[in-house]
């Protein structure tokens, strides 16, 4: 048995060093797919094969970077679309899961909402903006609210299909066995949904990042967003990419976040 236990431990170290090295042939080729794009966009700039002055290039993205970096302006608006994209995407899923779950718990007000969540779903989002600068201000809180009306409806769609899609044998057999309405909820319905609510954080990432943008686009005087069309004005593409790409960095680190939620939920 002894012996048994030696060769099945073996077997599985080398299953973990393969997945090991899969795992980093897959970052690798990552970094040099990434690296290769920066190279050739750089040479197809610096032998005018493409427009810098209308594609930008990685060296001037950079001295733009430099230039933010040395006026003392770059974290400013990196912390403020930061804040802003964090505050909805937290308030977002916040307010998401507890209507999902009022829905949930009350069918007859799921039955009566339930197009009128598909209609604000369909809506966009984007011509409420005058009205939520008349209501809430030309703001840091009119970009706000944009963010967490761009998610929290897809938000409610998610968690709450992922509610009704819950094993009606089961809920039955807690019905059978006297479980309250919230004892379902909290020992059958939320931990079968783990995966589903993960899968909306996912969602999330990205859309409250489109709803801050927005929001920026159309009040804010410090962000990502006002740097992107301010670039955009005075013809200066250089910094309309290098905010776009500190945009994608800030928006993979928070992914990455979630990434690392899902992990500790899942263990």
């Amino acid at each position: 048995m002894k012996k048994k236990s030696q060769e099945i431990s073996e077997e599985h170290f080398r299953y973990l060093k393969k997945q090991r090295g899969k795992t980093a042939f897959v970052v690798v080729m990552q970094v040099f797919l990434l690296v290769q794009f920066f190279l050739v966009w750089e040479l197809l700039a610096k032998y005018e094969i493409i427009d810098s002055f209308i594609f930008s290039a990685p060296s001037k993205m950079w001295s733009s970077f430099l230039a933010l970096a040395k006026d003392g302006v770059l974290w400013r608006h990196v912390s403020a679309t930061l804040i802003e994209t964090v505050v909805g995407f937290v308030s977002a899923t916040l307010i998401g899961l507890v209507v999902a779950v009022v829905l949930w718990s009350i069918e007859p007000l799921r039955l009566i909402l339930e197009p009128y969540i598909v209609v604000l779903n369909a809506l966009p989002k984007i011509a409420l903006g005058p009205i939520i600068i008349i209501w809430v201000g030309a703001g840091k809180g009119a970009i706000i609210v944009m963010a967490i009306l761009i998610s929290v409806i897809i938000t409610v769609i998610n968690i709450l299909n992922g509610f009704l899609s819950v094993d009606k044998d089961k809920i039955l057999l807690m019905k059978t066995l006297s479980a309250t309405r919230a004892q379902t909820l909290f020992k059958l319905v939320l931990p079968s949904n783990l995966s589903n609510i993960i899968a909306a954080l996912k969602v999330n990432v990205g859309m409250a990042w489109v709803g801050t943008i927005m929001g920026e686009y159309l009040v804010s005087r410090e962000g990502l967003g006002y740097l992107i069309v301010y670039g955009g004005q005075v013809f200066n593409l250089s910094l309309v990419m290098c905010s776009t790409v500190i945009l994608t960095v800030l928006a993979a680190l928070m992914y990455f976040c979630v990434l690392i939620v899902e992990k500790a939920v899942s263990r």
